[in-house]
Parts: structure tokens; C-alpha cells; sequence
């Protein structure tokens, strides 16, 4: 699979790494210090993978509307109206975006959909993460991605944190806590408090190679597909986003 890389970060730099040790190929790097590059260069890959910032996409859409090459984004903290770029974007070749390419976070994610309708009428419900002392966004992308699998229809309240006299826990509330120190990798925790019984489900996280390996993994099932946006838990568990 030949590669461009856009972003050269930790994850980007470790992205490069495993994937020429599996005997990929990058094409070309493009960090902050050359993104203009992108206004001028073809189609010089299979796929673009991005772990860039926010701040990144408009050249790399401008990018893939002009050559139609497959794009994986992994870039965490965009906004609603950032995201619905990779829906505009499937017109143009086949793309994927997630916060976490991490194959147990993905059952994770569906356990909560299977789940979270049984206990939500009688449990509250509240998500911790954890993650390094370098991590500039808060709550983690995977940590709304779990929040999305929980009320996917946007039915309860998002609270970020509690402080000072914020009275008693409302019963349509889900608790989000962001906590940053060391070199934790991620650790997410949803969990459900009931009447004399508490169920948390855990995912950790390691190292940061549990997500490269994921996003490689999905970058070569990518660039074989037909134009469309597409969604990591459809893949793999079936169908198209």
C-alpha cells in the first residue's frame, strides 16, 4: 500500500514506522511545515492517512476533491460542522474518519449501543478518560464517541465536570470527566450506577500502537471501496456508513 501521510506527530511518526515494517510504502510527509504542499501535488498514493489538527482539513479536502484519493482521518476535537466535511467528501473518493481506530474500542462502542437502552431508564450513567499530560483536547474524541453510542438520539444532558453547589445529579444526565497526567495512553470507563449494583465496562490503552495497527488495517480494506463515507463499526461488523 503506498501511503501519504499527513501529520508527523507521535502517532504520524509511528504510523511511518509500522508501516514500512510491513512493507508499506509513504509516498510523501506532510506536516505543518509544507502543508501548502498539498495545493500542488497529484495523486501520489493509495490512500491518505491524516493524524494531523483541525486546522489541517481544509487543504486536505481540498486535496481529495481535486486527486479523489482515499482518505483515513484520525484527527480528534473537530466540530460537528468539521465532521460533516467527510460526508461532502465521499463524492469524491472512499472516506473514513474516527477518534479511535482501536479494534477493542470498536466493541466497545457496540456493547454500549446493545446495552444502554436496557439500563437508561434506571441507571445513572457517567464516562471518565484519562490520557497524558500532552493531550490538548477535552473530552477525548473516543470519549463523545461513547457518549454518541449511548444517546444517539441526543436525548440526555452532557455535563462536563462538576464543581461548587451544582445540586443533586439530574436524572436525564451523563457525567463526563476529563482527567490528564503522565504518559497514560487512554483509559475510558462508562460507568452505570443502579440501585445497590454498579456495572463499569474499561477499555486501556496501552500504547498508541493499538491505534496504528488499527488505522492500517482499515487504510488497506479503504482504498479497495467504492466512493462513499464510511463508518469503522460497519466494516467491521458489516455494511456500509
Amino acid at each position: 500500500m503506498k501511503i501519504l501521510l499527513i501529520g508527523h506527530g507521535r502517532m504520524g511518526q509511528l504510523i511511518e514506522k509500522t508501516a514500512i515494517a510491513a512493507g508499506d510504502t509513504v509516498e510523501k510527509i506532510i506536516d505543518i511545515d509544507n502543508m501548502t504542499d498539498l495545493e500542488t501535488l497529484g495523486r501520489v498514493a493509495d490512500v491518505a492517512i491524516d493524524f494531523s489538527a483541525p486546522a489541517a482539513l481544509p487543504a486536505t479536502a481540498a486535496y481529495v476533491r481535486r486527486t479523489g484519493t482515499p482518505l483515513l482521518s484520525g484527527i480528534t476535537g473537530l466540530t460537528a460542522e468539521q465532521l460533516d466535511v467527510f460526508s461532502e467528501l465521499g463524492a469524491f473518493a472512499p472516506v473514513m474518519h474516527s477518534a479511535n481506530y482501536s479494534v477493542g474500542v470498536a466493541v466497545f462502542r457496540r456493547v454500549l449501543e446493545e446495552i444502554s437502552e436496557v439500563l437508561k431508564p434506571d441507571f445513572d450513567i457517567e464516562i471518565t478518560e484519562t490520557h497524558h499530560n500532552q493531550k490538548v483536547d477535552a473530552p477525548s474524541g473516543t470519549a463523545k464517541l461513547l457518549l454518541e453510542a449511548i444517546d444517539p438520539r441526543h436525548e440526555m444532558t452532557p455535563v462536563y465536570g462538576r464543581q461548587g453547589l451544582c445540586g443533586k445529579r439530574g436524572e436525564r444526565e451523563i457525567g463526563i470527566h476529563a482527567l490528564r497526567g503522565g504518559t497514560m495512553a487512554g483509559q475510558h470507563t462508562v460507568h452505570f450506577f443502579g440501585v445497590d449494583e454498579v456495572l463499569e465496562i474499561t477499555h486501556t490503552a496501552n500504547s498508541r500502537q493499538i491505534f496504528v495497527n488499527g488505522a492500517l488495517h482499515m487504510a488497506r480494506k479503504l482504498y479497495k471501496l467504492p466512493k462513499g463515507r464510511y463508518d469503522l463499526q460497519k466494516i467491521l461488523f458489516g455494511g456500509k456508513g
